[in-house]
């Protein structure tokens, strides 16, 4: 199983960054962290730096937020959608795509779960609950 150190993930998406605005060919997955940097122009000044981003301490003591944590979950939830897994993830976040009218806001929202999701299980010191993240996804999606 890939598991990327937190300096290679924020690598990446500099590094996916710099491809984009390059113009240079790019492999899948880094089409797909470009398209989501390209939604978040506040975070294109922290994509700028590869050795400054590594450095950087984000533990929201500044008030800003985490962007390669923000775009990490983007990428996680494409490709939750993607192979549908957990199972009913793609259907409960098309649903909310079209509630919201916005993937990206949808994608906000399903952060929220799977933050949620994530936390309880750490806390907890079980596996992710798949079903209960789904169910959230899904109340966001019928709410009005």
């Amino acid at each position: 199983m890939f598991n990327p150190s937190q300096a290679d993930v924020r690598r990446f998406f500099c590094g996916a960054h710099a491809k984009a605005l390059a113009g240079q060919p790019m492999e899948a997955i880094e089409t797909l962290a470009s398209q989501w940097i390209a939604e978040h122009p506040e975070y294109h000044a922290d994509m700028a730096d590869a050795d400054a981003a590594v450095a950087r301490v984000y533990d929201g003591a500044d008030g800003q937020q985490n962007p390669f944590l923000h775009l990490s979950m983007h990428l996680s939830i494409s490709e939750q959608c993607s192979i549908d897994q957990p199972r009913g993830i793609r259907q409960a976040v098309e649903l909310l795509e079209r509630r919201r009218q916005s993937l990206h806001d949808a994608h906000h929202e399903v952060m929220e779960c799977l933050g949620r999701m994530m936390w309880e299980s750490q806390r907890a010191g079980r596996p992710p609950d798949g079903q209960a993240y789904i169910d959230c996804v899904q109340r966001r999606a019928t709410q009005d």
